[in-house]
């Protein structure tokens, strides 16, 4: 069985930067202990834009520049980079929502076997239902978990409306 985390997103815009809130900070030390803990393969999600951000459509509806490449919000934030330090995972840099690279880089890994795939990360009612909802469109034989303890939204209500839509869609949501 191959065992897959995805960490969506945790850069410092979306922690403590111009996207951030008070329940993406609080979930950091959970995030950095599964991370730790985990023994698979480890793929790090990272939102970029560029310097054309709020000319994008993106940019429009939600005019607040973050994650622009290589400024300090578009970084992991500290403890995340830390805990992935000695671990072995994969950067995947995505313009938009959901990762279609992420989909082919699990199809290389799961090839013919089952497979286990968890997500932590930011935010949950945004990038990581994406995520989650594109993984279970490609592999829906296949066990998709959310660790909501590791995982926040927007709001706490927009974080608990995006868990039980996954729910819906046969996500198993662990750490509520």
């Amino acid at each position: 069985m191959k065992k897959i985390l995805v960490v969506v997103d945790m850069q410092k815009d979306f922690v403590d930067g111009a996207l951030g809130t008070k329940e993406a900070v609080g979930i950091i030390d959970r995030a950095v202990d599964k991370i730790k803990g985990f023994d698979g393969s480890i793929f790090v999600t990272m939102d970029t834009h560029e310097d054309n951000y709020m000319e994008t459509a993106e940019g429009k509806k939600l005019p607040v520049p973050h994650c622009i490449r290589l400024t300090d919000g578009w970084q992991l934030n500290e403890k995340i980079k830390a805990a992935l330090s000695d671990k072995e995972y994969t950067t995947l840099e995505k313009g938009t929502f959901g990762s279609t690279d992420l989909v082919n880089e699990i199809r290389e890994i799961k090839g013919n076997d089952d497979m286990e795939v968890e997500f932590i990360g930011l935010c949950t009612d945004i990038c990581v239902i994406s995520n989650v909802l594109l993984v279970k469109a490609y592999f829906p034989e296949d066990k998709i978990t959310v660790d909501a303890g590791c995982c926040a939204g927007v709001t706490p209500q927009s974080h608990k409306a995006a868990l039980t839509t996954m729910k819906m869609c046969q996500i198993d949501i662990v750490g509520e």
